[in-house]
């Protein structure tokens, strides 16, 4: 089992930015599989952000969101990073990390994964 937790949430105006951070415990999250960042807006389905592959440290984004958030990954630390600059009003939403999502599968699926945090909070102002 793994537990992820995580943090570095908040209120922003428009053009901040906000690093969040999920801290893997239990078991360690399998390398070879994906580990990413999801989000849900009020309203909305929840929605892939960005992914790594540890393995390969291949990363993928979200076109909404490419340029302006990067993934990365402490793995000493065990700790998944999502580093979100410029933010705009739409990027407000619930943000999730989520681990062991299977590679033969979409990074951008959330039935790919199987453990989910319980989220943080993002709310970007204009």
């Amino acid at each position: 089992q793994v537990q992820l937790v995580e943090s570095g949430g908040g209120s922003v105006q428009a053009g901040g930015s906000l690093r969040l951070s999920c801290a893997a415990s239990g078991d360690t999250p399998r390398s070879t599989y994906f580990m990413g960042w999801f989000r849900q807006a009020p309203g909305k389905e929840r929605e892939g952000v960005a992914a790594i592959y540890t393995a390969k440290g291949s990363t993928y984004y979200a076109d909404s969101v490419k340029g302006r958030f990067t993934i990365s990954q402490d793995n000493a630390k065990n700790t998944l990073y999502l580093q979100m600059n410029s933010l705009k009003p739409e990027d407000t939403a619930m943000y999730y990390c989520a681990a062991d999502g299977n590679p033969l599968r979409g990074w951008w699926s959330q039935s790919a994964y199987k453990y989910w945090g319980q989220g943080t909070q993002v709310t970007v102002s204009s």
